[in-house]
C-alpha cells in the first residue's frame, strides 16, 4: 500500500472536458499523473463510485465547499478519483457542480487504484473492484499525508481533515 513519502504511481487517468482549451479536446482526455502533479500541490481524494450515497452527499460536496480554503492553504488542484469511466465522471461532475473546483478523474481500468494498493472488492454488491475511500496531500508527486478510511467509514478522508493537514505541511 502506498504510504507517506512514496511517489504517486505513474498512471493515466481520464477526464471528461465539456469545452476545448489548453490542448484539451471535448470528451475524454488523458491525464498523466506524473506530469500533472509535477511542481504542484494536489488535494487528492478517492472513493468507491460515482453517484453512490456517501460519495455524492458528503465526500464530493465537502471538497467543493472547501475549495477556496484549500487554495488559500496552498493547494493548486483538487482531484477526485473513482473507478469509473470518464463519461460517468463527467456526468457526475455536472451533477455535483465541480467545474473549476474539483477535477473528476476516471480510473476506468483501476490501474491507478491497484498501483496504490488501495483497492476495495465490492463484487458481492455487484460493483466489482473499486477504490477504497481515502484522501492524500501530494506535493510535486510525493505523498505528504494519507488518510485511509476503515470499511464503511467516512471519518478521515473528508475535506476538513485534508485542509487541516494542508495548513501544516
Amino acid at each position: 500500500m502506498i504510504k507517506v513519502g512514496d511517489t504517486l504511481p505513474h498512471a493515466t487517468l481520464m477526464e471528461f472536458s465539456e469545452v476545448e482549451g489548453n490542448g484539451c479536446s471535448i470528451g475524454p482526455n488523458a491525464v498523466d499523473t506524473a506530469k500533472a502533479t509535477a511542481g504542484k500541490t494536489i488535494a487528492l481524494f478517492a472513493l468507491p463510485g460515482a453517484f453512490t450515497p456517501t460519495c455524492s452527499a458528503k465526500h464530493v460536496p465537502g471538497y467543493v465547499e472547501h475549495f477556496n480554503d484549500l487554495k488559500a492553504a496552498g493547494v493548486d488542484e483538487i482531484w477526485c478519483i473513482s473507478v469509473n469511466d470518464a463519461f460517468v465522471m463527467g456526468a457526475w461532475a455536472r451533477d455535483q457542480k465541480t467545474e473549476g473546483k474539483v477535477r473528476m478523474l476516471g480510473d476506468g481500468s483501476a490501474a491507478f487504484t491497484q498501483a496504490t494498493g488501495l483497492t476495495l472488492d465490492l463484487g458481492a454488491r455487484g460493483m466489482g473492484l473499486r477504490s477504497n475511500r481515502y484522501s492524500m496531500l501530494v506535493k510535486d508527486g510525493k505523498v505528504v499525508s494519507l488518510n485511509v478510511e476503515g470499511p464503511g467509514k467516512f471519518e478521515v478522508s473528508d475535506a476538513a481533515t485534508l485542509l487541516a493537514q494542508a495548513k501544516t505541511k
